[in-house]
């Protein structure tokens, strides 16, 4: 029986007790989470990529009404995987549609209901992340959460939203180990408040750049000359290539990289899943054009998108000007315009290099099956940083 931890800030820790299922074999997640808490995020190691602010809490949930919660399944032998949740607004995301798109870096994936997304320009459910064989089943389970809300009664179809990455290295993904009320349990602890980074819900068995990755967040807030709109961005990392960071060859450094191998054994395959927010009042169309720019910022880590890697973008905008409410016979919206959308594009490119440094930053060393994939040294990253930081 695998041990739960649900990871929001709206739960107390007598709650994620009370949630977990315990096994005497398995780590304690409190000893866990306190390594995790203990590792440093980007911009504490000097690390802050662009020119513009972060928001308060640099994290998705910078952005107004966003909510995540991360459920972790870890057995402590064989099953590490988990969900990550991503609710758009307080509200009920079916009777009140966000706008959204797609980008599609690379196809190498599952990304559930994104045909729909793409053709109607809209959400209609939360988001959830996962691991690539227990996609359907979350798809599955959302589905029972969302036609019993409240208003729901006369429902006859729905599109459920479900990415993942493959964590097959270090969780036993056959067995597909989640659960309908696990997904159930994520979705209703979703909170706005500081986003847990690192090997937690969907990035608990994943690896990135030969190392520990997971889920990571960061924010951009624009000044009040560009309109003061905050972009927050999450990723689910487990893909490969040339680790990069503030400009410093880390990968290359530590002699951990793709093709390091005259063989091309290692060719950095892998998946990133990243998921974007905004309070810009963007229709689908330019949502569509932001949701692109993030695979900037993901090149700028050093990935190259490799043939064995799945690269998908999902971006909103949860600004009331542009919702799509249920039953309205017609919708007015106040878009911004093409030219404006242009420090947005810059604000993502930022938080989705941010991002995706945090999540391994956060991570932490994770075994199961007979291999260990180690966490980011930490020290060593610091001394690499120092040498390659502009006197």
């Amino acid at each position: 029986m695998a041990r739960l931890a649900i990871s929001a800030v709206a739960i107390s820790a007598a709650a994620i007790s009370a949630a977990a299922m315990l096994l005497s074999a398995a780590p304690s997640p409190a000893r866990a989470q306190t390594r995790a808490e203990s590792r440093p995020r980007a911009r504490e190691l000097g690390v802050a990529p662009g020119v513009f602010a972060p928001g308060p809490k640099n994290a998705i949930t910078d952005v107004t009404g966003v909510r995540v919660a991360s459920l972790t399944i870890d057995d402590g032998a064989k099953i590490h995987t988990g969900i990550t949740a991503i609710v758009p607004h307080e509200g009920n995301a079916y009777l009140s549609r966000v706008p959204a798109a797609i980008h599609v870096g690379n196809a190498f994936g599952k990304l559930v209901g994104s045909t729909q997304v793409r053709e109607l320009g809209e959400l209609e459910t939360p988001i959830l992340l996962t691991c690539t064989l227990c996609v359907w089943k979350a798809a599955d389970a959302m589905t029972e959460w969302m036609i019993a809300q409240p208003g729901m009664e006369r429902v006859r179809s729905l599109n459920p939203v479900v990415g993942e990455t493959n964590d097959g290295g270090l969780n036993d993904i056959r067995s597909r180990p989640i659960t309908a009320e696990q997904v159930k349990k994520a979705l209703d602890a979703a909170s706005d408040g500081p986003v847990e980074e690192g090997s937690v819900g969907a990035g608990r068995g994943t690896s990135a750049f030969g190392w520990k990755g997971g889920i990571g967040s960061s924010s951009r807030r624009l000044p009040a000359s560009l309109g003061g709109h905050t972009v927050g961005v999450l990723v689910q990392t487990n893909y490969g290539g040339v680790l990069q960071m503030g400009g410093a060859p880390i990968g290359k450094e530590l002699g951990q990289y793709a093709y390091k191998n005259e063989t091309g054994t290692e060719r950095g395959d892998g998946s990133c899943m990243i998921v974007i927010a905004t309070d810009a009042p963007l229709s689908d169309r330019n949502l569509q054009r932001l949701a692109a720019r993030a695979m900037l910022g993901l090149g700028r880590t050093g990935g190259s998108g490799s043939n064995g890697s799945g690269e998908f973008v999902i971006a909103f905008s949860t600004a009331k000007e542009v919702r799509r409410v249920w039953d309205a016979k017609r919708y007015t919206t106040t878009e911004l315009s093409n030219e404006e959308s242009s420090a947005l594009f810059e604000a993502v490119i930022e938080a989705t290099e941010e991002a995706i440094y945090n999540s391994m930053l956060k991570a932490t060393s994770v075994s199961a099956n007979g291999r260990t994939v180690e966490a980011l040294p930490i020290e060593k990253v610091k001394e690499i940083l120092a040498r390659y930081r502009p006197k």
